[in-house]
């Protein structure tokens, strides 16, 4: 016997475009949170740009020029971020019943791709100039000062963008909070690169610049793999995995559990649980103890979008 509580009830709100309520409005908030952070980072990315701009031309830096363009593309990629928490927010239909929270995975691997090109090009380039060791105009000491804040401001960013990915549990948004920390890592490589042409030692640059390249290129793979879980339905942490089996065998009425199975739906949860009662209960008592399990299970996590339960009796 499986349980899902309203099932007819909730196709047909899926097929109308109607969710419930106090879950709609959680999901509305998430939305609008994420966007809020995401038009925040768009608004200082844009000033950082054109400050950057400023400081190379003025303070005669390339490390900086460059560093600038960098900047410019995170206000590219944020836009990313707010299509994919538009889509993942959609609400279910008939052509998706179960919800559209894998497209902001999808949208995951496209800005962790583009993030690992970044590093790539820090590092082609950084090679180019250690076997080139071309030598530019010394910079000035704006050029510094503007790195120095860049990293400061760039590293701000990247917590307050991980806090709210956390919050909201988005892949995109921590997605995007790894874009921020790579352009502190570039600004960290201009620092160096300006610092050490202004004592005559250019080669520092080219140098700090393979290192970010390779840490970048290490955040990139991992979120790659991380969005690839959950489009995959991989298994939800054995931490998790854990817990629920805690609240299922101490459920009452519950002899025992025989099967526990779980998957990622982007950044949801599905929970399969199969169960085992006492034969000789009637249809509705079993039915009571699969409604409080399920209605157990779905409170304790917000992450879980639905928990389907199967009532096997006792032999």
């Amino acid at each position: 016997m499986y349980f899902s509580p309203g099932k007819n009830k909730r196709d047909q709100s899926a097929r109308q475009g109607y969710v419930n309520k106090e879950s709609f409005q959680y999901e509305q908030e998430k939305l609008h949170y994420g966007n809020r952070v995401a038009f925040v980072t768009i608004l200082i990315n844009v000033a950082l740009t054109l400050f950057k701009l400023l400081a190379g031309i003025l303070g005669h830096s390339m490390a900086m020029l460059s560093d600038a363009v960098h900047s410019a593309s995170d206000v590219f990629i944020t836009f990313f971020v707010l299509i994919g928490l538009k889509l993942a927010h959609k609400n279910p239909d008939e052509q998706h019943p179960y919800g559209h929270e894998k497209m902001e995975s999808l949208i995951s691997i496209v800005m962790s791709l583009i993030l690992a090109i970044v590093a790539f090009s820090i590092g082609y380039n950084a090679v180019l100039r250690l076997i080139n060791q071309t030598t530019h105009a010394i910079p000035g000491s704006l050029a510094l000062i503007a790195a120095v804040i860049s990293i400061a401001v760039k590293e701000w960013m990247y917590h307050y963008t991980k806090r709210a990915a956390r919050y909201i549990n988005s892949s995109t948004l921590e997605a995007d909070a790894w874009h921020h920390r790579a352009d502190a890592f570039s600004s960290m490589g201009s620092l160096i690169g300006i610092g050490g042409a202004m004592l005559g030692l250019s080669i520092m640059d080219p140098l700090a610049a393979c290192v970010i390249c390779l840490l970048i290129l290490r955040v990139a793979v991992n979120l790659i793999i991380k969005a690839l879980n959950q489009l995959v339905d991989k298994a939800a942490p054995p931490e998790i995995v854990k817990h629920l089996e805690e609240l299922i065998i101490t459920e009452k009425g519950i002899i025992r559990m025989d099967d526990l199975k779980t998957r990622q739906h982007g950044a949801k949860l599905f929970v399969d649980v199969e169960i085992c009662v006492d034969g000789d209960l009637s249809l509705t008592e079993a039915h009571k103890i699969a409604e409080s399990l399920h209605n157990k299970i779905e409170a304790d996590n917000s992450a879980i979008k639905h928990c389907m339960i199967h009532v096997n009796p006792a032999e």
